[in-house]
């Protein structure tokens, strides 16, 4: 399922740096931290959703990261980085082993159906 993304060709070249480099290194800290844990959360202070995420994933006992940027009224602009890089429209973003699986609806329902529970079962990396 591709997602609808402008073609490099269709970019000026004197942009395309800029593109590439604008706020990698939020996506570079995400991609880390999806190295190095199975299950990591991305959010943002004052809203709810994250908060909730990493409450639900430990009253599993499920062994998590959480990264957070900004707020409701600071570092937006870094995170739509973030959300042009997974194409997720919002927060939080819920990774398991670097696949990202949603936000918090998303996770519930894995939590609830025991989905995740075999996810995290099988091996890293296996499918």
């Amino acid at each position: 399922m591709p997602r609808q993304i402008l073609d490099e060709t269709r970019l000026h070249p004197a942009i395309r740096e800029f593109i590439a480099n604008n706020h990698a290194d939020i996506v570079h800290e995400v991609q880390q931290a999806l190295a190095g844990q199975r299950v990591v959360v991305v959010g943002m202070a004052q809203n709810p959703f994250p908060k909730r995420a990493c409450r639900a994933l430990a009253a599993q006992g499920i062994a998590h990261r959480y990264l957070e940027y900004g707020s409701y009224l600071s570092g937006w602009r870094r995170r739509n980085a973030l959300k042009m890089w997974t194409g997720w429209p919002t927060l939080p973003m819920v990774f398991v082993d670097g696949s990202l699986i949603g936000g918090f609806a998303e996770l519930r329902k894995l939590l609830g159906s025991g989905e995740l529970e075999k996810l995290l079962a099988q091996p890293r990396g296996a499918e």
